[in-house]
Formats: structure tokens, C-alpha cells, sequence
């Protein structure tokens, strides 16, 4: 099994910027696949970005541009530079992992996960 430990949410105001992280242990070498999702109250846990074991990323169009996923594969960490936050950015954010192999936009589905993290409230105020 495989234990993700999230960090680094928080309060922050409009046109800021906040990296979160979230780091996989448990087992050994990366996963194929490392990603964030976020859910808003009342609202569909939604994709937001994902990058590959070899460096390839997607993002969801709503944050393009703005946000950023990196890896650290030594240490199976991924990382969200969130910059230009805006209020509807405000959700809970997911990290997950995967040791399954998928076509790159197969990783845009939460199916395609089979681990997560516990969340991290990221609120961005007006």
C-alpha cells in the first residue's frame, strides 16, 4: 500500500500564489503517474493536473497557465505551484498516485488512481 502525505494549503488572497506538495511511501520506486484533483462544496471532484514518471504533464483548461505540477521522482513527490489564484479556485485538493500505466489522458479520470491523500483546503478570498 501506499500513504500519501499532503502539505502546504492555505488562506490566501486573490492574485496570490501557493505551492502544496504530497509525498508517496510504502513502496519502492515512483509511481507512473502523480496528480491533483479538487472538490469544491457542492461541486464534482474535477481534474486538475497530472505529470508522468517521465515528465509529461496535462493540465485542465481552467487552470492553465496559472498553475504548474512538478516531480521529484527520488522522492515521489509532486508539487502544484498554484499562482494567480483566483476565488473559484478555492476547493479541497486532492493529491493521487498511480502505479498503473495509462495513456496520458487516461490519467485525467480519478478511476485511474488508486491512491489519494487526505485533502488540503486551499481558500482563496476576494
Amino acid at each position: 500500500q501506499v500513504q500519501l502525505v499532503e502539505s502546504g494549503g492555505g488562506l490566501v488572497q486573490a492574485g496570490d500564489s501557493l505551492k502544496i506538495s504530497c509525498a508517496a511511501s510504502g513502496r519502492t520506486g515512483s509511481s507512473s503517474a502523480m496528480g491533483w484533483f479538487r472538490q469544491a462544496p457542492g461541486k464534482e471532484r474535477e481534474f486538475v493536473a497530472v505529470i508522468t514518471r517521465s515528465g509529461n504533464t496535462i493540465y485542465a483548461d481552467s487552470v492553465k497557465g496559472r498553475f504548474t505540477i512538478s516531480r521529484d521522482n527520488s522522492k515521489n513527490t509532486v508539487y502544484l505551484q498554484m499562482n494567480s489564484l483566483k476565488p473559484e479556485d478555492t476547493a479541497v485538493y486532492y493529491c493521487a498516485a498511480t502505479y498503473a500505466i495509462s495513456s496520458i489522458s487516461g490519467y485525467r479520470k480519478a478511476n485511474a488512481y488508486g491512491y489519494w491523500g487526505q485533502g488540503t483546503q486551499v481558500t482563496v478570498s476576494s
